[in-house]
């Protein structure tokens, strides 16, 4: 994985002891909170509803075991224990008291971490693929690509006060599992018919009040034009995107309204800024530096094709490890190795949170079985990229020990959730419990492998950091008179193979109380028990019949609910 250079060092410790010098002055008095503000989000810092929480960026979901411990560290010692890790492959602290702010920002630095740019109306996290470099339909490596795009996005000066904040994803695989789509700017890594490397670009997709998808504004682009071309894009953004109003402020908003008209201002941005080039100021990538951020990417020390072993298992291995091979365990583009999702998704703890202990405990698996490296998924698990293929028996046992072989990648209890109203200021209503809810409701393996693959996606409110949009089954924290209730969504898909083309899930109704959703979820889910096709998945049940059977469905349990409490 990437190394920072001296430089890198250099500018995240200074950026630490500013912070440091801010904070002690915010606490001195002659900072005022309103001055500080800004200076602490810029550093990922934000006021949640009972406590400070700390945005962590983890660029492209890359992670090293040291990285890792350090975080451990910082759970234990300055939070409750724990973290969080969320959707943009990022890690969320939810405890740590404001006045130690700054040693935690000193103890980041110390292994090459920070929290700039992950929040405030700016370039945020580049997030990609959690197999990026290592999937065995990979067309081109997208980490290079990544950490350019991050060096130069960082405290880009023209851009660094946007209309809104501002997420780029970058897909190198056959595959879309960065959700591109979704993003400000979605980037698709291709080869075109001459071999030659270049990028497919949407523009203007996004969640929240407004879901809609990117819209591709380039076939083609020579992947060594991609910054001038980003440049365009948010120049234009930055000009003529909405700054009255927060809720129409996205990118998004302004592709839609314009269309064609913003796609020809973009070309006639990226036409001006290459012919201004006389001086070689437009960021043409030259061959050398991107062979130089390249080099960053080789494998890791050990890692070389090597015959197949197959799963390395005794002929009375398990039930349960061979259920772990066919959900956890995933192809390779190197021969003898495969990746390895480490489920973050069991009862009695929030998807994507991780204990200081369970940290300790991953960091330790990516030195023994994946040459110290490790990545945060989209879907809120960790990965490890580089496990030989005789070693995966191993890694299983070692792993179901430290609770993290729940065979469950891809189906319902593989959750998707935001913190939601325990912890977020903005949040009408808590997804948590939901969550425990139901899984404790759908734990038996049998009857999670015979229902099949489901996205289940929620979010507290409708920013929709839970992606709620893109979920199959949706669900969405509302505020109905000061009480928690919640919408239901179905038809989602986040542009994967398993979900089809990106669209935005259906509201199947009125919004639920709290204590119907769990019937809510099993009515929709006995309805395609019962109507599917033979082998046919969830998503394409729904396409098929359309939404009013899953309405009706979900309708019986909201008058069973209200017979009951009349009753009472």
């Amino acid at each position: 994985m990437y190394q920072y250079t001296d430089f890198d060092k250099h500018f995240v410790r200074q950026r630490a002891a500013q912070f440091r010098d801010q904070l002690e002055r915010n606490i001195a008095g002659t900072l005022g909170d309103d001055e500080f503000r800004p200076l602490r989000l810029q550093n990922g810092w934000y006021i949640q509803r009972h406590a400070p929480m700390l945005r962590i960026a983890v660029p492209y979901g890359e992670l090293s075991s040291r990285q890792l411990r350090q975080l451990a560290r910082i759970a234990r010692e300055y939070d409750r224990g724990y973290g969080h890790f969320t959707t943009r492959q990022n890690l969320q602290f939810n405890w740590i008291p404001l006045v130690k702010s700054a040693d935690v920002m000193d103890l980041l630095a110390e292994v090459d971490m920070h929290g700039i740019q992950t929040s405030g109306n700016c370039i945020r996290n580049i997030t990609s693929d959690a197999l990026v470099g290592v999937a065995a339909d990979e067309i081109v490596d997208a980490r290079p690509y990544c950490e350019i795009l991050r060096q130069w996005s960082t405290l880009h000066p023209e851009f660094a006060f946007l209309p809104r904040k501002f997420k780029i994803a970058v897909n190198g695989a056959a595959e879309d599992r960065a959700a591109i789509a979704w993003h400000d700017i979605g980037l698709q890594l291709l080869k075109n018919d001459a071999g030659e490397v270049g990028f497919k670009v949407l523009v203007g997709g996004g969640m929240g009040r407004t879901p809609i998808p990117g819209t591709v504004i380039r076939e083609f682009l020579p992947w060594n034009q991609i910054l001038v071309y980003i440049e365009a894009i948010v120049r234009v953004y930055n000009r003529y995107g909405r700054r009255d109003n927060m809720y129409k402020a996205r990118i998004k908003i302004l592709v839609k309204a314009e269309g064609e008209r913003f796609i020809k201002k973009v070309e006639e941005e990226f036409a001006a800024i290459l012919e201004r080039d006389l001086d070689g100021s437009a960021h043409i990538i030259p061959q050398h530096e991107f062979d130089r951020v390249a080099a960053g990417f080789v494998l890791p020390e050990g890692v070389a094709p090597r015959a197949s072993t197959g799963d390395g298992a005794p002929a009375d291995a398990p039930v349960a490890y061979r259920k772990w091979l066919e959900r956890n365990v995933h192809g390779h583009q190197i021969p003898g190795y495969r990746a390895v999702t480490l489920s973050l998704k069991r009862i009695g703890q929030a998807p994507g949170d991780a204990t200081d202990e369970q940290m300790d405990l991953a960091a330790g698996l990516a030195d023994k079985y994946s040459s110290g490296e490790l990545r945060v998924s989209h879907d809120q698990n960790l990965v490890l990229p580089w496990v030989r293929e005789s070693e995966l028996y191993a890694l299983w046992q070692e792993a179901k020990a430290a609770s993290f072989a729940t065979p469950n990648i891809g189906l319902l209890t593989d959750m998707i959730a935001c913190p939601g109203g325990d912890f977020c200021a903005l949040a009408n209503a808590r997804s948590i419990p939901i969550a425990a809810t139901l899984a404790e409701r759908f734990n038996d393996l049998d009857e999670l492998y015979d229902i099949g693959d489901i996205d289940l996606h929620m979010s507290g409110c409708i920013n929709s950091c839970g992606h709620h949009h893109t979920g199959h089954i949706g669900i969405l924290g509302v505020d109905k008179d000061g009480s928690e209730w919640y919408q239901i969504t179905l038809g989602g898909s986040d542009g994967s193979a398993q979900s089809g083309a990106s669209v935005a899930g259906k509201v199947i109704g009125p919004s639920f109380a709290a204590d119907e959703v769990p019937d809510v979820i099993e009515a929709v889910i006995d309805t395609y028990r019962h109507q599917r096709a033979a082998n046919e998945r969830f998503i394409d049940t729904v396409k098929r019949l359309g939404l009013d059977p899953f309405k009706t469905a979900a309708n019986a349990v909201r008058r069973t609910t209200a017979g009951d409490r009349a009753a009472a």
